[in-house]
């Protein structure tokens, strides 16, 4: 049995026996939830306490990766700047899309009490306005940030560190790498660890909220559901437009060529598995240049998981609205920054491992409570095929902007009037 299965058998058995409860002994409900809720709570805890390590680690090693791809040439450079471009696009309609969408479905207040009214379960801190945001962005005290799991300012002290390794003797940069490479790995192992324990954790989380707030926490996380498929599929589309204004791709021929790999992408919810159907659609249906596909195309699957920010804004923005938690711009601004670079900084990792690492300090940025994180990785698996198809469609698109500009390169290195020299490329 799959560790996803596991979890959402411990998700459903925990919802039957706190709904159950709840219907028809309520004095026994409160009891139960009053007895679970420390056990999913411990559970909880234990997966947040690798998150400060882990992001530290993370984005230190993901600032010199990129430093190193954008060191090894043209192609590679420009790969880059489109991925962050196509991540941040992403980011920025979730953040725009997610709170209005939300805002369709009926809130339930009872659901806000449960996820809110526990001391545990309160935001760890919060962004009331743009001037709290800005002056919080750069930390006076990176251990003082760190100890109060005040993730932004943490992220920002990890870019600064990254970056400055990157100017230090390649001996003593590769020695401290490896050293946050190692820290990184050793969180991941306890992660595991603690993730072999989910079902009994997952159940323990649902059964208290299902015993004090009835169907409403069953009807939210559908919610939650829902909302990410809307959010994957509108970022799917959007990178059409994105590859015919940029990439310079005619909608027909692109719409085309992408069929294959979505096939493929739909089958094993796999960009990796996706790569070879990627690139026979790239060389031989879209003619890009196989020096451009051969380098973009398996950097874009690496470090181009469209959807990732999309998920991390997603997931809090939904904890904002049941939790009845308005979001303001600064909110949403540090939430969609900070989604980017904690998503370039988990490349590589499977998403249920690093869920909390990824999701928790961008819940956190954003001033939201951090418990209901625990249910939602329960059932963060169920939109895969669509995160999986948005990925794919990402990765094409920032493959079609790179043979675009290397066309440009290759029609200004024309031969100059007169000598028959090769012009010199800018």
């Amino acid at each position: 049995m799959s560790a996803t299965t596991r979890v959402l058998l411990g998700l459903v058995a925990g919802a039957l026996v706190g709904l159950a409860l709840a219907a028809w002994t309520p004095g026994w409900a409160v009891r139960a939830a009053d007895v679970a809720q420390p056990i999913g709570h411990l559970w909880l805890n234990a997966l947040q306490m690798t998150v400060v390590p882990l992001v530290l680690a993370l984005v230190v090693v993901g600032v010199n990766t990129a430093s190193d791809a954008a060191a090894s040439g043209r192609i590679a450079r420009r790969t880059l700047v489109a991925v962050i471009v196509v991540l941040a696009l992403g980011a920025a309609v979730a953040a725009l899309l997610a709170p209005p969408l939300l805002a369709l479905f009926p809130h339930n207040p009872a659901l806000g009490e449960v996820l809110s009214g526990h001391a545990a379960n309160r935001p760890v801190a919060a962004a009331p306005g743009w001037a709290d945001w800005f002056e919080g962005i750069v930390p006076s005290n990176a251990l003082m940030a760190a100890a109060q799991s005040a993730m932004l300012p943490l992220v920002v002290f990890a870019l600064f560190l990254g970056f400055a390794l990157t100017q230090l003797q390649p001996s003593r940069r590769a020695l401290l790498v490896e050293f946050f490479q190692a820290m990184a790995d050793a969180m991941i192992a306890i992660v595991r660890w603690v993730l072999w324990l989910a079902p009994l954790g997952v159940f323990a989380l649902i059964l208290a909220v299902c015993a004090r707030a009835g169907l409403g926490m069953v009807r939210a996380l559908g919610v939650f559901v829902l909302l990410e498929i809307i959010l994957h599929l509108t970022v799917t589309v959007l990178m059409l437009p994105v590859a015919m204004l940029w990439g310079g791709e005619r909608l027909r021929r692109f719409v085309v060529a992408l069929a294959p790999a979505q096939a493929v992408a739909a089958s094993t919810q796999s960009s990796l598995a996706s790569l070879p159907a990627m690139l026979e659609s790239a060389e031989r249906r879209l003619g890009y240049p196989t020096q451009v596909t051969a380098l973009a195309l398996p950097m874009a699957v690496s470090l181009c998981r469209l959807t990732s920010p999309v998920q991390y804004i997603a997931s809090a923005s939904f904890i904002a609205w049941a939790s009845g938690i308005h979001l303001g711009p600064a909110q949403l601004v540090a939430g969609a920054a900070l989604a980017v670079v904690i998503s370039l900084g988990s490349v590589g990792l499977p998403g249920q491992v690093t869920f909390m690492a990824t999701n928790l300090p961008v819940a956190q940025a954003m001033g939201v409570p951090v418990a209901p994180l625990g249910l939602m990785l329960a059932v963060d698996a169920l939109p895969d095929v669509f995160a999986t198809l948005g990925n794919v469609t990402a990765d094409l698109t920032v493959t079609s902007v790179v043979a675009r500009q290397s066309r440009n390169d290759t029609s200004n290195a024309s031969p100059a009037h007169g000598d028959g020299n090769i012009a010199k490329q800018d």
